[in-house]
């Protein structure tokens, strides 16, 4: 299954409940203020990693550049793909959980 979370962990807790309940071979896609969940040194990273294991994370180039940001200031091991890329996430998914 794929998950996109679109808001700041920052500002809702849309990002931590998904991580909370997604289940293990899932897929989760950051997306738009979402990206900044991705970040290092920010108290969601603990979070991001542990669910690492499980999961695998993607984030959305254009919207992570969009905001100023680039791969250096990613934590490891999280994808950044494209708009084509974000197609095929869902193309290769049954079925898809937007966390709003």
């Amino acid at each position: 299954m794929l998950h996109t979370v679109n808001k700041s962990p920052f500002e809702k807790n849309s990002l931590e409940t998904c991580l909370r309940l997604i289940e293990d071979n899932s897929t989760l896609l950051l997306i738009e203020d979402a990206v900044y969940g991705a970040l290092k040194n920010t108290n969601i990273e603990e979070k991001i990693l542990n669910a690492q294991t499980n999961i695998k994370l993607y984030v959305l180039g254009p919207d992570l550049k969009a905001r100023g940001l680039d791969k250096n200031s990613l934590i490891t091991n999280i994808e950044i793909i494209d708009y084509k890329g974000f197609v095929k996430l869902v193309a290769e998914n049954e079925k898809i959980q937007n966390w709003l």
